[in-house]
């Protein structure tokens, strides 16, 4: 059961300064990445100290800014492709391709040599389409879009687009229109974030095959898409960096969906941690 209070900030790279029973593999003064356990303690990203479950080194020659953005942003979109499963040659529509965990998925499919076909803005379409992805816009006619990219039906459908309200308050649902790209087919779209939305379309949410969340988070990974990260071979956009008192202005930037990137809290300009 989670302990409260809790504060915000899932991401953390810095610097051990203690080490807790039982843990052997990290000493005091290594550089390390990893989540935020704020399940089991009353801690999280912004702070001057956080308590980690897991973690990774952070690799030689990767800037702890860029090593910051990564935790989050990797399990998730390394959880939700391990349950696709697409295989090399296969096609991925990823729907929302301009956040975080869009934006890695994309790149973690293309890492097994999967076709990705992304829906995005303009923020990210064209280093979406760099890194290798075909790239369409959102909105009206979006399915006659991705249509003619995909010229057939894909394998596999992600949405990782946020759930926005319309003008009349109303849930804006991509779902309806995944599963008409997927050839009507909603058991081969899965959603991140629109649960509202798979119940009423048959989409899955990833949590129907599962008994316990804990037993697919993939964190083992994070270790293994930083050192990508240091290689160039990987990345997850930072939009700006703040010093830790200014955490409200991250915040309401965030909250605002003005983000464009991920948003980062440095301790101190020296450590960019």
């Amino acid at each position: 059961m989670a302990l409260l209070p809790r504060g915000i900030g899932l991401d953390v790279c810095g610097t051990v300064t203690a080490i807790g029973v039982g843990v052997s593999d990290v000493a005091i003064g290594d550089r390390l990445l990893g989540p935020a356990d704020y399940v089991n303690f009353p801690t999280a990203g912004a702070s001057d100290y956080a308590v980690l479950s897991h973690w990774a080194p952070v690799p030689e020659g990767l800037d702890p800014i860029a090593a910051a953005a990564l935790p989050m942003a990797v399990e998730t979109a390394c959880r939700y492709i391990a349950l696709l499963d697409p295989k090399r040659g296969e096609t991925l529509v990823v729907n929302g391709a301009g956040t975080m965990i869009g934006f890695a998925a994309v790149q973690v499919a293309l890492l097994r040599g999967v076709r990705v076909v992304a829906t995005a803005g303009p923020t990210f379409a064209d280093r979406l389409r760099a890194l290798g992805a075909q790239v369409t816009g959102h909105g009206d006619g979006m399915v006659e879009r991705l249509g003619a990219l995909l010229q057939g039906l894909p394998d596999h459908v992600l949405d990782v687009a946020p759930v926005n309200l319309t003008p009349e308050g109303v849930i804006a649902s991509a779902l309806p229109d995944l599963v008409r790209v997927a050839g009507g087919d909603p058991k081969r779209v899965v959603t991140v974030t629109d649960f509202a939305g798979a119940a009423a379309t048959g989409a899955r949410t990833g949590m129907e095959e599962i008994t316990s969340i804990k037993d697919v988070m993939q964190y083992d990974k994070v270790g293994i898409y930083a050192a990508y990260a240091a290689e160039g071979r990987f990345s997850i956009p930072v939009s700006r960096t703040f010093p830790l008192e200014d955490w409200r202005e991250a915040m309401d930037l965030s909250l605002g969906g003005q983000a464009r990137g991920k948003l980062i809290l440095r301790i101190a300009p020296e450590t960019q941690g």
